[in-house]
């Protein structure tokens, strides 16, 4: 099993806090984001770690595997996971979020789905979602799952709670099968089309073509760190965990 971090993007919403630096160098209860999440991943006994960069990629030092994005700023997140194909093509892949906080065990849980896709989801989205928008429905995207744990719907702008059954925390776990499903679906699309689409608009388009993605709920505390505010709410909190 390896890990990939996708950080190429700058993370434009943080302002000037990632004016210097990538966004994953922010810190957060005195460790930066990417420290928190090489910390659960070797938790969770991954020691073959890749970070695909692209802003401020010098700044990266660590002793890690790197691909990267020089097209960051005219492209998005599945343009990063592009970059990293050699790695998906032949192994078994965590796939991370640069952004997220996550503890070791979600980690475990994710590493044990056995479908060739699959994701970790807060069932418990609404109280994180609520601390952190004036109107929660503002930012969450729509998330359904079957009775047999497989998504059945993600990424659209929900009209109410009855639409959101979790949230996409970030986390994929992609098999070498499943990767070869995503570059079929892939190549109807032209390379504009894959180099402007998010992680969530794949899944749906995978579900478009029934390909069944395995949910695991995830209870522990989680966090994503995607504007100044979110940072300032959890940088009030006593303690991540």
């Amino acid at each position: 099993m390896r890990a990939i971090i996708l950080a190429a993007g700058r993370g434009s919403r943080m302002k000037d806090l990632t004016r210097d630096m990538p966004k994953c160098f922010i810190k957060l209860h005195g460790k930066r984001l990417i420290d928190w999440q090489l910390s659960s991943l070797r938790g969770a006994n991954i020691k073959n770690i890749a970070v695909v960069t692209g802003y401020k990629k010098s700044m990266f030092s660590e002793n890690l595997h790197y691909f990267v994005n020089e097209n960051w700023c005219n492209s998005n997140i599945v343009a990063s996971l592009l970059r990293a194909e050699d790695w998906l093509a032949r192994y078994p892949c965590i796939v991370s979020y640069s952004d997220i906080v996550y503890s070791c065990d979600t980690i475990e849980k994710l590493k044990a789905i056995k479908e060739p896709i699959g994701i970790t989801y807060d069932k418990n989205w609404l109280s994180l979602w609520t601390a952190r928008f004036v109107d929660p429905l503002t930012d969450a995207e729509s998330f359904k799952i079957n009775s047999e744990g497989f998504l059945t719907e993600i990424g659209r702008k929900p009209k109410n709670n009855n639409e959101v059954e979790g949230q996409f925390m970030g986390l994929l776990k992609i098999e070498p099968s499943g990767w070869k499903k995503i570059c079929g679906v892939l190549k109807q699309f032209t390379q504009e089309e894959k180099f402007q689409m998010d992680i969530t608009t794949l899944l749906r388009k995978l579900l478009e073509k029934q390909f069944k993605i395995s949910t695991v709920p995830i209870q522990d505390s989680w966090y994503e760190v995607d504007s100044e505010s979110d940072l300032a709410y959890y940088s009030s909190l006593n303690s991540l965990w």
